[in-house]
């Protein structure tokens, strides 16, 4: 059976500093993968002072996205640190557009997942928050009308890798507890290729290069919340 992913994260990179390796797994799988970022990420870190950062962004995630084999991405423009309620809502509607036209033409027997970050934000990053809980809007709204919705996955982080609340810059959660997270992809084997992802992202270099420090051989341990 046909399996279609719809990845619908805030921001250029969190498909590559989060779930990145699942997702190499599931298009090396022949799983379609579609993307949507609703930012370009222009209010990210700038440390080779671009004028354009949020042009510069784009192009980073569009070699990240070929890099992982996405058959489609999608860039719905919202300002970068912006998100609300309001958007929230506009968001999801625009998703479920967007699925309704991927799968116009789809025919014979399909399984249909969504995946974004925690709900809780992961870093508490609003742009965070509004990305996840628009996706569930869109996800059950469509489960509503359509069986092959299957599931939407949650990237988190576990208490073992973040035991403590932080606040060094916003309000960050501590790891979720071991009964919280519903499913562990182990995509280590092919740590190699999801740092290459994930350094196609060189304006972020700095936060993926922490990263890769602090995880050390556990990159590509993916978790996450399923929501059915």
């Amino acid at each position: 059976m046909k399996k279609i992913i719809f990845g619908i994260f805030a921001h250029p990179d969190d498909e590559a500093f989060g779930p990145c390796g699942t997702l190499l797994l599931e298009t090396r799988a022949e799983t379609e993968l579609h993307l949507v970022t609703l930012t370009a990420g222009e209010n990210g870190t700038n440390p080779d002072n671009d004028p354009d950062l949020g042009s510069t962004r784009l192009q980073e995630w569009h070699k990240a996205g070929e890099l992982l084999g996405a058959t489609s991405m999608h860039h719905f423009g919202y300002t970068d640190g912006t998100l609300s309620n309001l958007s929230m809502i506009e968001i999801a509607g625009k998703v479920e557009n967007l699925v309704k036209e991927v799968l116009r033409n789809e025919a014979g027997d399909v399984e249909i997942e969504f995946m974004s970050l925690d709900s809780n934000g992961l870093t508490g990053h609003i742009d965070h928050i509004v990305a996840a809980r628009a996706a569930c809007l869109a996800f059950y709204r469509l489960k509503s009308q359509d069986e092959k919705f299957i599931r939407i996955r949650l990237f988190c982080l576990p208490n073992n890798q973040h035991k403590n609340m932080n606040t060094d810059w916003i309000y960050m959660e501590a790891g979720r507890l071991p009964e919280e997270i519903n499913e562990t992809i182990d995509a280590r084997e092919i740590k190699d290729d999801i740092i290459t992802v994930m350094k196609a992202h060189h304006t972020q270099r700095g936060d993926y290069e922490n990263q890769i420090a602090l995880l050390g051989n556990d990159l590509g341990l993916n978790h996450f919340i399923i929501k059915t």
